[in-house]
């Protein structure tokens, strides 16, 4: 079994995507990462341009492929990334049957229509995260964001 890594709060990662540009995440979590809105052809340091830029999506990533998402810094997380993370669930045998609950523990029964732009309750693999990442950066749908949006009916 791979041992699993944990990333301290606040720590830069740098990853590589398929089609050799880079993309950029932070630890916000022993679970959770975000993910900038910031891709480069050759790899960047420079951890306040990185932070400026929005983020993407924030998710739970099981971290089992050591070293391939490079380490570049760390920093105190900004206010805006040290709040709760809301998520949703949904039942797939009654898709009326939907929660939200964020990392702080409140939770509450939802309509399906309240989760739309909400993530799903998943935790993703770093070659999942890399090709949400592509995907986004390319402007076209990623196969496992579409499997995990809020069924409506």
């Amino acid at each position: 079994m791979k041992k699993v890594r944990i990333h301290r709060p606040g720590t830069f990662l740098r990853i590589p995507l398929a089609d050799g540009t880079f993309g950029y995440g932070r630890a916000l979590s022993r679970v959770f990462d975000a993910f900038y809105d910031y891709r480069t052809e050759s790899p960047d340091s420079d951890l306040d341009r990185i932070a400026s830029k929005p983020i993407l999506f924030k998710i739970a990533v099981r971290h089992l492929e050591p070293g391939s998402w490079e380490v570049i810094g760390r920093r105190k997380l900004e206010e805006s990334l040290a709040q709760p993370i809301v998520q949703f669930r949904q039942d797939m045998g009654n898709f009326r049957d939907c929660t939200i609950f964020d990392t702080v523990g409140n939770s509450r029964s939802a309509e399906p229509q309240e989760c739309v732009g909400l993530e799903a309750m998943a935790v993703w693999e770093q070659h999942g995260v890399e090709n949400r990442l592509l995907d986004t950066f390319m402007g076209r749908p990623n196969a496992s964001v579409e499997d995990l949006k809020v069924r409506l009916q």
